[in-house]
């Protein structure tokens, strides 16, 4: 068991590889913290060179409606009139700080992606 720091996409590699030779290792054995070890690295690596950024606000309400069924008369009770649900979706109106807390509640969207600039 050689683990070491990944510094390059080569390292990258042969840590994925070795990882899912031992990926369904018993807990608690060598081959176990190896894996656990080799994710750890492979996560902080992933994070530095390939971020995820987080979603528009406006899609991110779109897609959690979809999931949940929802149409846009749904949200009447969050931004107040139904014209101002659809000026909301086509981007015409800005979120406001009091429909953010209310879609956050609804629709269980976190607030860091609610205040983002679209």
């Amino acid at each position: 068991m050689e683990i070491k720091a990944i510094k390059t996409e080569q390292d990258y590699n042969q840590a994925l590889e070795r990882l899912n030779a031992i990926f369904h290792a018993e807990i608690d054995t060598p081959e176990g913290d190896e894996a656990e070890v080799l994710s750890i690295l492979i996560e902080k690596y992933e994070d530095e060179h390939y971020p995820i950024g987080m979603p528009d606000p406006i899609e991110a309400i779109k897609f959690r409606m979809e999931q949940m069924g929802m149409n846009q008369k749904d949200l009447v009770d969050v931004f107040g009139f139904t014209s101002r649900v659809s000026e909301i979706l086509n981007r015409k109106r800005k979120l406001n700080l009091n429909m953010i807390r209310k879609l956050n509640v609804k629709l269980q969207i976190p607030t860091e992606v609610l205040v983002q600039e679209y």
